[in-house]
This record gives C-alpha cells, structure tokens and sequence, in this order.
C-alpha cells in the first residue's frame, strides 16, 4: 500500500502543478481572440489567430483534463451520487474508471499514429518508428502541415495531445488506487 500512495502522491502533486499552470491558458486564449477581433475590425484580419486559439485550446483542454479528474469537476450524475456511501462511491468509481482507463488507451493509440503520421511516417509499425527516432535509426519525413492559410505544422499539437492522454492516464490510475484504498476501508 506504501506503493499506491507514492504513486497517487506524485501523479496527484504533478498533475495538480501542471493543471495550475495550464489554468492561466484561458487568457492566452483570450489574447488571441482579442488581436482576431481587433485586427478584423482594423481592416487587416489576421490568417493566423482561429487556428492558434484552437491549438490553445486542445492544449488547455488536454493538460488541463488530468487536474479536472484530480479535482472532481469532470461530469458526474450527482442526484444519486451525493447520497451514496463512501464505499459505494468508490465501487462505482472504481469500475468507472476502467471504461475511462479503455477510452484513453484507445485514444493515446490513436494519437500515437496520428503523431508518427505528422512526422511523415506513413507504415503501421508508428512504436517502432517512435523508437527509431529515440536511438538514431529512422529519419522523419515530410512533415505534416495544416491545410489553411497559414500552414503550421501539426506534429507539436499532435505530440502535446498525446502526452495530455499519458498525463490522464496516469491520473485515472491515481484515482483508480484511490478507490481500491477507499474500498479497504482507508483513506488514500
């Protein structure tokens, strides 16, 4: 149970620091906003801000999401819930947090092969490919890039939203040690 602990004590201090920093996203968003609205009505709209406040956004929304686990704020049918027991609460959670831990494997697979596709490689084998990258043995190719105007490239974005579904992962597990400490009967 030592193990469990330390585990949910780092995740939870990690997640809490980043989602703290992340938090102050929404006004990087608004900045950006506010120079399209600006820039529109000077005449000179800028190509560039809708996609950069979509970018901010899916940063915000992805880093941000592991602290909104952490703190409880995600969706919930509170009608019922508030009433239940400490145990039932953690039982329910507990097999809840496997359908999310399933829905984020999904989506980190996903992400992993659209990334690899981003950095121009186009085969099936994208951990093989991530894994050349790391010890020198494959070369990326042409590099994606968006379709509008402006053209940035993707893969940061792509390689941001995956490490957002590591950083919920790591947390749903967290919450996952939680509830098992809860159904013992202690407190995580």
């Amino acid at each position: 149970m030592k193990v469990l602990r330390f585990y949910i004590r780092s995740v939870d201090a990690f997640n809490h620091g980043i989602g703290r920093l992340v938090m102050y996203g929404i006004f990087v968003i608004m900045g950006i906003l506010l120079w399209s609205m600006i820039s529109k009505a000077g005449e000179q709209p800028s190509q560039w801000t809708l996609e950069a406040a979509q970018f901010a956004m899916i940063t915000y929304f992805f880093l941000g999401g592991p602290y909104a686990i952490q703190m409880g704020s995600h969706v919930r049918m509170d009608l019922f819930y508030d009433n239940w027991t400490v145990k039932r609460k953690a039982l329910t959670d507990f097999i809840t947090v496997f359908c999310l831990l399933t829905y984020l494997i999904v989506m980190l697979w996903g992400g992993l092969g659209s990334t690899a596709y981003s950095l121009g490689y186009f085969g099936s084998d994208f951990i093989g490919f991530f894994m050349g990258l790391i010890d020198g043995s494959e070369e990326s190719g042409t590099l994606e890039r968006s379709r509008t105007l402006w053209r940035p490239y993707m893969w940061p974005i792509k390689s941001l939203l995956c490490i957002g579904i590591v950083l919920m992962l790591l947390q749903a597990l967290s919450e996952l040690f939680k509830d098992i400490l809860r159904l013992r009967g202690e407190e995580p």
